[in-house]
């Protein structure tokens, strides 16, 4: 191997060892991989920006800034009191509720702002009707990776993937959607035999949710009316833009703009409300990988994994879609998808039919995700709001449940696959 090789092995090795056990915050650490990579010579800083997906940058910065508006309006707090309500304060109802409002908004939104707009809510309904939020909690991490799985924004894999692949919202929808439906309607089955009957309310802390008013809730009605009607161009826009020739960032962007005009919002709150460490994360980590496929690493381990499965598109497929899975449960599903991209632009090169293998990565890894208390961002999220409250959910109780689940979703979606791109 070439010094450059070495060394783009190297820095991309320290910077998973940092995310990995989290002695370094993991933009600072992608950001110093991509200095490295500049400083050391592996790459110049013109090649290194070709590696840069600015598609999915702007689709998740575009997202962050139009939901950060969107969240002033109290529309998710008045979506998860009427959910309460609905279920007329019976705690497995609401839990059947609140499962299926974090898959809904996971597939549209972000998944940490999902459960950070869910998880106070859940608190509260849990403290007025003295029941264990924990269950709650473990649900609606499993809803917000199922959810996030089914379209093309929910998960920022799928955006990297769509960017790569050059899939469409409404291809997310055809192929990815019907597995996570399917899932989603087993889980709520499994779920319901672990807490179904586990959770009994009485009818004074029943009533005490009842008398919670939703409309209390919305802090502009103007501006939730707004959201809406955007919210509905939003999804509109993702759904159309493979047939007006749009990039999906441009629809994210300009919804953006657009709800910032019409809403007049201010600026400096609404940028405040952006990830600004997940969007550096993703740059410095582009960056990062790009010196592997600019070097030829990329290239090898490519022909490494065609190798070790013959070429036959059908194993390769089963292959990533459980190794996508085991490997998104303790390392950060971006990252693997990051390095996956290229070795399977790559393997397209050299004319193997890829599709599927988009679709194993896609599914794998952000199913993948619910196999243990570090396998996304919303179960840390969500795990930290828990334990703030007096509620710890501990890394070994989520894991007997947790990864147990994730592999069943994994076998629905591997039987779903198969069905779909059946063996030549």
């Amino acid at each position: 191997m070439t010094a450059p090789q070495i060394l783009s092995i190297c820095i991309f090795a320290a910077v998973m060892l940092a995310v990995v056990t989290e002695k370094m915050h993991r933009s600072l650490a992608a950001i110093l991989g991509a200095v490295l990579v500049l400083a050391l010579g592996v790459m110049p800083l013109n090649a290194a920006m070709t590696h840069v997906d600015f598609n999915t940058l702007g689709v998740l910065f575009g997202m962050m800034l139009f939901v950060s508006v969107v969240k002033l309006s109290g529309l998710f707090e008045y979506l998860a009191v009427k959910c309460a309500r609905l279920a007329k304060g019976d705690p497995w109802r609401i839990m059947l509720l609140f499962v299926l409002l974090t898959a809904g908004l996971s597939a549209f939104l972000d998944n940490v702002t999902t459960v950070l707009l869910v998880g106070p809510m859940t608190i509260t309904v849990c403290r007025m009707l003295d029941v264990d939020p924990v269950p709650f909690f473990f649900t609606e991490i499993m809803a917000s990776n199922i959810g996030g799985t089914a379209t093309l924004i929910g998960d920022p894999p799928n955006i990297m993937i769509g960017s790569a692949a050059s899939f469409s919202f409404l291809d997310f929808v055809a192929v990815d959607t019907p597995a996570v439906l399917v899932i989603l309607v087993v889980l709520l089955g499994v779920f319901y035999l672990m807490y179904g009957r586990k959770m009994p309310a009485d009818q004074a802390h029943r009533q005490s949710v009842m008398a919670l008013d939703e409309r209390s809730y919305i802090k502009s009605r103007s501006l939730m009316r707004l959201s809406v009607v955007m919210i509905a161009l939003v999804v509109a826009g993702f759904m159309l833009h493979g047939v007006l020739g749009v990039e999906s960032c441009v629809i994210a962007l300009a919804a953006a703009a657009l709800i910032l005009v019409l809403s007049r919002a201010n600026i400096d709150d609404a940028l405040a409300g952006v990830e600004w460490t997940t969007l550096t994360f993703f740059a410095g980590l582009f960056v990062v990988v790009g010196a592997m496929a600019e070097t030829g690493v990329i290239a090898m381990l490519a022909n490494t994994l065609v190798n070790a499965t013959g070429g036959n598109v059908f194993v390769t497929m089963l292959v990533l879609l459980f190794g996508s899975a085991i490997v998104s449960s303790f390392l950060d599903n971006i990252p693997f998808v990051a390095t996956m991209i290229p070795i399977l632009l790559v393997m397209q090169a050299d004319g193997m039919d890829v599709t599927p293998l988009w679709w194993a990565v896609s599914l794998g890894a952000c199913l993948g995700g619910n196999g243990t208390i570090i396998g996304a961002s919303a179960n840390v999220v969500l795990s930290d709001i828990s334990r703030k409250n007096g509620h710890e959910l501990t890394f070994a109780a989520y894991l007997k449940r947790g990864f147990p689940l994730m592999l069943l979703t994994v076998l629905i979606a591997g039987a779903y696959l198969v069905l779909r791109f059946p063996p030549a």
